[in-house]
């Protein structure tokens, strides 16, 4: 079953995984994600 709260965003045309949290009315995106779209990385790990 698919989680309304979990999301792919697309950045610079990468990939990069979201969480939305209702709650507190914030995004939450993935570290490595992100690192690895700005520093152009194959494996940001």
């Amino acid at each position: 079953m698919m989680n309304d709260n979990l999301a792919i965003q697309l950045f610079e045309g990468r990939r990069v995984r979201v969480a939305w949290n209702a709650e507190e009315e914030k995004y939450y995106f993935s570290v490595v994600d992100v690192v690895q779209v700005l520093t152009d990385s194959v494996d940001a790990k």
